[in-house]
C-alpha cells in the first residue's frame, strides 16, 4: 500500500514542470524565515516571508491545474531550459519577501543578491552584515543551500545526458545531443531520472548539513552563524552572517570542520558513484580528487617556502605557533577558494605577511577559475578538463621527443586525451571569449580593468568573495550602475550554467532531434 502511494506521488511530480517543482519548493521554504522572525518577534518580516510563501504555493497550484494532462514534449533539453528559468527568472520572486522586508534598498539590488545567492556565488551586495536582519541572512544562505541542491541534482539528471557541465570530457556523445541508447531520450524516463536521483541526494545533502551545524555549534559557533556557514560550505556558496569567519567564534575547530567537509566540492566520487567515469570508482584513483588534492598540498607550501627565499626582509619572530598559523591560513584558504566557497582563514593575514605577498589576487583568482570537481556544488573550469588538458599536454611534450612514440595511456585514459582534451580545450576557450566580454562590457559602464577582471572572474566562477579580497581595494557592488549589476547578474547565470549548455539551448537542431 505504501509503495502504491509512493508511485502515485511520483506519477504526479513526474507531471508537474520542473520549474513549477522548485518554485514551489522555494515557496515553501520562506516559511523557514517567517518562522525564524516570527521567533525573534519581528512581526513585519514574518508577514512578509509568509504571505510570499502564500502566494507562491497558490500560483504554482494554478498553473499545475492549469497544465494538467501538458507534458513538456522536450524532454531533457526542456529540463535545461527549465534549469535556465530557475537562476534567471524565479530570483524575481525570491526578491520580493526580500526588497519587503529591507525597505531600504532598491528591488534591482535584491534581485541580483538573490541571483547571486541561488548561483551559489554569494557576492555581496549588502557587505556589512548589520543592515540585515537575522531572518534576512538565513533566507540568502537558505537560497543559496536551495541552488547548490538543484545544480547538484540537475549535474546528474540533465546535464550528464546531454554530455554537458563537464561530462563531455568523458562521454561518448556530443555535447547537447542524448547518447543513443542511453535511455534518457523519451520524457517519463527523463523525469523519472530527476525524480530518483532527486529523492536518493538530497536527504545525504540535508543530513550533511545537519552534521555540519552540529558540529559548528559543538565547537562554540553561534546557532545562526553555525547553520548559515554548514549551509554555505555544502552549497560552495560563501554566504555568511557575521562577514565571514573573522566574525566567527568556533575559532580553529570550526575552520577545521568546514576544511573536512569542503573536500565534497573535489570530486563527485565524495558523495556517490552514479555519475563516476568508468574505470574512476574508488576516490584515490579519481583524477579530479587527487588534482585537487595536488594543488591544496602544493600552493600552500611554496607559499610558506616563500618566506625564506623571497621575504626575508619580513622582521617577523620565526617560531613554530607563527609557522603553523601561517601553513594552516594557506591551505584553508586554497581550498575554499579551490572549491569556489571563498571563506577567507583567520590566519590567512599571517599566511601573507609569512610569504611576503601583500594582496595574492592572482592566486585566488587562478584557483578560482579552476574551480573544482563535475557534479559538486562548486564552479569554475572545473578539475576533470584540468585533467584532461594536462594528459593532453603530457601526450604533445613525449611527441616532440619520439615524434613515432604511440600512447602508453590505459584505456580509461585515452579517449580523455583525445576527444576529451579537445573539448576540453573548446571550454575553456569559450569561458576565456565570455570573460573578455563581461570585462569589456563592464569597461564601457566605467570599470576600471583591474576591477572589470575581478568582477568578471568572481561571477564566471560563482565565487563573490573575491570581489572583496582579490583586490587592494574591496569593490562595493552597491555603488555600481544598473547597467553593471546586470550583466554581473547575466554573468553569474552563464558561470552557473557554463557557456556550452547556453550553447545548446540556442542551438535549434538540438530541439528538432
Amino acid at each position: 500500500m505504501v509503495q502504491r502511494k509512493q508511485q502515485e506521488e511520483q506519477g504526479l511530480l513526474r507531471r508537474l514542470p520542473l520549474f513549477l517543482l522548485v518554485w514551489g519548493a522555494f515557496s515553501i521554504s520562506m516559511w523557514v524565515p517567517s518562522i525564524y522572525a516570527l521567533v525573534l518577534n519581528d512581526h513585519e518580516t514574518s508577514r512578509s516571508f509568509l504571505y510570499s510563501g502564500l502566494l507562491g504555493v497558490i500560483v504554482v497550484t494554478m498553473v499545475a491545474l492549469a497544465r494538467a494532462g501538458r507534458p513538456s514534449r522536450h524532454g531533457v533539453l526542456g529540463q535545461l531550459l527549465a534549469l535556465l528559468s530557475t537562476f534567471a527568472v524565479l530570483p524575481l520572486f525570491l526578491a520580493i519577501p526580500f526588497h519587503d522586508a529591507l525597505k531600504t534598498t532598491s528591488f534591482l539590488n535584491t534581485y541580483f543578491d538573490m541571483v547571486s545567492a541561488i548561483t551559489t556565488t554569494g557576492a555581496e551586495m549588502f557587505p556589512d552584515p548589520t543592515r540585515l536582519s537575522q531572518p534576512l541572512h538565513l533566507w540568502r544562505a537558505l537560497v543559496g543551500w536551495l541552488g547548490g541542491l538543484v545544480m547538484w541534482i540537475a549535474a546528474s539528471a540533465i546535464l550528464a545526458p546531454l554530455s554537458l557541465g563537464g561530462f563531455e570530457v568523458t562521454a561518448q556523445g556530443q555535447p547537447g545531443r542524448i547518447v543513443a541508447g542511453s535511455g534518457q531520450g523519451g520524457k517519463v524516463d527523463s523525469r523519472g531520472r530527476l525524480i530518483r536521483i532527486a529523492i536518493t541526494l538530497a536527504p545525504v545533502y540535508a543530513g550533511l548539513t545537519v552534521i555540519v551545524a552540529i558540529l559548528l555549534l559543538a565547537s562554540g559557533e553561534a546557532e545562526l552563524t553555525a547553520v548559515c556557514h554548514a549551509m554555505s560550505i555544502m552549497a560552495t556558496s560563501g554566504i555568511s552572517p557575521v562577514g565571514g569567519l573573522s566574525g566567527s567564534t568556533a575559532g580553529l575547530t570550526g575552520e577545521a570542520i568546514l576544511f573536512l567537509f569542503m573536500f565534497f566540492s573535489l570530486s563527485r566520487l565524495t558523495f556517490s558513484s552514479d555519475t563516476a567515469t568508468r574505470g574512476y570508482t574508488r576516490l584515490d584513483q579519481d583524477p579530479e580528487f587527487r588534482i585537487g588534492v595536488l594543488i591544496v598540498v602544493s600552493v600552500p607550501l611554496l607559499l610558506f617556502l616563500r618566506h625564506w627565499s623571497g621575504a626575508i626582509e619580513i622582521n617577523s619572530a620565526e617560531n613554530l605557533g607563527l609557522a603553523l598559523r601561517a601553513l594552516w591560513g594557506g591551505v584553508f584558504t586554497v581550498l575554499s577558494f579551490l572549491s569556489t566557497t571563498g571563506f577567507e582563514s583567520a590566519d590567512w593575514e599571517e599566511a601573507r605577511q609569512w610569504s611576503g605577498l601583500g594582496t595574492p589576487g592572482m592566486i585566488l583568482l587562478g584557483l578560482s577559475v579552476i574551480g573544482g570537481g563535475v557534479a559538486t556544488t562548486a564552479g569554475g573550469v572545473k578539475l576533470l578538463r584540468v585533467y584532461a588538458l594536462y594528459l593532453n599536454g603530457t601526450r604533445e611534450l613525449q611527441r616532440l621527443v619520439y615524434p613515432s612514440s604511440v600512447s602508453s595511456a590505459s584505456g580509461k585514459n585515452r579517449r580523455i586525451q583525445r576527444d576529451g582534451a579537445f573539448i576540453a580545450w573548446v571550454f575553456f576557450m569559450l569561458f576565456a571569449i565570455s570573460l573578455v566580454a563581461v570585462c569589456v562590457a563592464l569597461a564601457a559602464t566605467g570599470s576600471s580593468f583591474e576591477q572589470a577582471m575581478v568582477l568578471s572572474v568572481a561571477t564566471l566562477s560563482t565565487t563573490g568573495p573575491l570581489i572583496e579580497i582579490a583586490s587592494e581595494e574591496p569593490i562595493r557592488l552597491i555603488e555600481m550602475t544598473v547597467a553593471a549589476k546586470m550583466i554581473l547578474s547575466a554573468a553569474m547565470i552563464i558561470g552557473r550554467l557554463e557557456t556550452l549548455a547556453i550553447i545548446a539551448l540556442i542551438t535549434p537542431a538540438l530541439w528538432r532531434n
